[in-house]
């Protein structure tokens, strides 16, 4: 019995966790599993006694939790739980506690990605330009730590600021000193803003970046590569034949509903007596590989924006 607790009681939550749900039980269901799976829903503040009942049923494995708050619940105050595939990693990158794995949709992988790709693509030096928000941060961290793990300087580093005359000072700093490649870990509304003030040169940028975009916003956003999941980057490609694809008003809930199936098709491999030590996948997120700290390694589609339009980068190495 594989069970399934998410914080589908939580209004903060719900939405992503219907999402993460109906992308399991697809995928349950395709594999002629469903009836293994028990869906233990809980609220805010409520996932250790959704754990404890997955526990009491005997349970071979528990997917989830979903949140990072709720992940760092249950590392704290459950010493003791069944095997376990977290839908979420610690905020500081520290190692699981034994007997649990985790798969995430964190920004971490793509933007270690996006350096390897600047590596491979041969850029020596990197300005990284970041706005104030959270996730754009650790986006522009995560990246920094990659680039620097391939041996290169640490990158320039830039706030971003729409204040005209800072954008002026930028844009000749920049200038000056042109790096081989730019990242921008900048809000959408901002980013064409930001854009238009770089030199000439190869620019990557956050994930998410084209959600919500209009074409016109796109086509100011020429060139721009970053990277998305395989299910939205590559919709028709025949892996993903098989299982039904939902239609969401939010990109967010599609990675969501692909994050449940990859969920599903890792989980019937943990639930196993004896666990794999060898893991490779190619799911709706990306290539799933096992790593030796039990985190997911996730590598996704590199996007490149072209005529007002996202589409996959075929000449990505």
């Amino acid at each position: 019995m594989i069970a399934l607790v998410l914080p589908l009681e939580s209004a903060a939550y719900r939405p992503a966790a219907e999402a993460v749900r109906a992308g399991f039980l697809a995928a349950a269901n395709r594999a002629g599993i469903a009836s293994r799976v028990r869906v233990i829903g809980h609220g805010d503040d409520g996932v250790l006694p959704a754990l404890a009942a997955a526990a009491d049923a005997g349970v071979a494995l528990v997917v989830g939790p979903l949140t990072r708050d709720d992940l760092k619940t249950v590392i704290a105050m459950a010493p003791s739980r069944p095997r376990m595939l977290a839908l979420n990693q610690t905020d500081d990158g520290s190692a699981l506690p034994g007997n649990a794995y985790a798969l995430a949709l964190s920004v971490d992988s793509d933007a270690a990605q996006i350096a390897r790709a600047a590596r491979a693509d041969g850029a020596r030096s990197v300005a990284v330009v970041a706005s104030s928000g959270a996730l754009q941060r650790r986006f522009a961290a995560a990246f920094s730590a990659e680039w620097q793990n391939g041996g290169r300087a640490p990158p320039s580093q830039y706030a971003f600021d729409p204040n005209p005359e800072l954008l002026g000072q930028f844009r000749r700093e920049l200038a000056a000193r042109p790096p081989d490649a730019m990242l921008l870990a900048i809000d959408g509304d901002d980013i064409a803003l930001a854009k238009s003030f770089l030199p000439p040169g190869r620019v990557y940028a956050v994930s998410q970046i084209a959600d919500g975009l209009p074409p016109q916003m796109l086509r100011d956003l020429e060139g721009v590569r970053y990277i998305e999941i395989p299910w939205i980057a590559q919709p028709e490609s025949l892996a993903w034949a098989g299982p039904p694809r939902v239609r969401y008003d939010s990109p967010l809930q599609e990675r969501l509903y692909a994050l449940g199936l990859d969920a599903l098709a890792l989980a019937q491999m943990l639930a196993e007596p004896t666990p794999p030590d060898l893991v490779e996948l190619d799911g709706a997120t990306g290539h799933i590989s096992l790593t030796a700290t039990r985190i997911f390694a996730r590598q996704g589609t590199m996007m490149v924006i072209h005529d007002g339009r996202a589409m996959a980068d075929l000449a990505a190495r």
